[in-house]
């Protein structure tokens, strides 16, 4: 029988080395992210806090293989993403992560099944396989009954469950969520990041969040924090 999982062997499912990204504007040269070091372990969640402009969302789609970094590296379970083929970014972002944003991305004329549905139908997912994966997912999030409503007839909290149901569709290995709370009011978001919490030991998966609200940090294995594109303090274990 094996021991407990230990993390220093099979290494972080995310690293970043010197990671940095620079945008020219006009004549001027904005360092949106700087010199950031960074290790995730499997298994974790991971709460990135900061003010907006400070660099949480340019980490995470730097992480996640929608943009190119100008400086640095960095690594999903083992794999470079800034030097991955446009390609095997595609399979990358297909099977490996899941994506929760803000505005949650659901498309209107579809059911919250059939959103949840999209993701699979893109790996070309049996049907039967489908649809079971889909029913466990909407309960899994507590909208068993609601699969049927598309989104104009959902709250936004349940939107929101649906975006996380569709996240989890192909079982990623990382989940990549910013400000998933920032459109909902402070209740519904505590209930929306207790259920991350609950996703990421329930799935296996790990979890980067980035989020400004203070009250939702504490549901966090640890907390980065991010200050005018800099990793400026780590809290937790």
């Amino acid at each position: 029988m094996t021991g407990p999982m230990d993390r220093s062997t099979i290494g972080p499912m995310v690293e970043t080395r010197g990671l940095g990204r620079e945008f020219e504007v006009g004549t001027v040269v904005v360092h949106a992210l700087q010199d950031a070091d960074l290790r995730v372990h499997r298994g974790e969640l991971v709460a990135i806090r900061g003010r907006s402009g400070s660099g949480k969302t340019t980490l995470l789609s730097l992480i996640g293989g929608l943009d190119r970094p100008t400086a640095g590296q960095a690594f999903v379970d083992g794999a470079s993403v800034g030097e991955m083929k446009s390609d095997e970014l595609v399979e990358l972002r297909r099977r490996k992560i899941g994506f929760i944003f803000q505005a949650f991305g659901l498309l209107s004329i579809l059911t919250a099944a059939e959103n949840v549905e999209v993701p699979l139908r893109l790996v070309q997912t049996p049907p039967q396989e489908r649809e079971d994966r889909v029913r466990v997912l909407l309960e899994l999030v507590g909208l068993g009954e609601r699969a049927q409503h598309r989104p104009h007839e959902l709250s936004g909290g349940e939107q929101q469950r649906v975006a996380i149901a569709r996240a989890l569709a192909n079982r990623p290995d990382l989940l990549l969520a910013d400000e998933p709370t920032g459109q909902l009011d402070s209740h519904t978001g505590r209930a929306i990041m207790s259920l991350l919490r609950a996703v990421v030991r329930s799935e296996g998966v790990t979890a980067l969040i980035a989020t400004h609200d203070p009250m939702l940090i504490d549901l966090a294995d640890r907390v980065i924090e991010l200050r005018d594109g800099r990793i400026v303090s780590e809290d937790g274990s």
